[in-house]
């Protein structure tokens, strides 16, 4: 049975590969999962106050408007 060292609270822990394994994809899984939810606060909070700056917000009604 083969053994892996995994570090768990800033201490080495002798396990085995497959736990080792299993540890590893949670915690990657979890740093993706984080990623996905900052990079799409950012676009959402991006494209928010990209439009509240832009202070030419119309509404579909006066688009319309214009276009006649």
């Amino acid at each position: 049975m083969a053994k892996d060292v995994i570090t768990v609270d800033g201490e080495d822990r002798v396990v085995r590969e497959d736990t080792a394994r299993s540890y590893r994809g949670t915690i990657w899984a979890l740093l993706s999962v984080l990623a996905f939810i900052i990079i799409g606060a950012i676009l959402f909070l991006g494209g928010f106050i990209g439009g509240a700056k832009d202070g030419g917000m119309q509404s579909p009604a006066q688009i319309e408007q214009k276009r006649q």
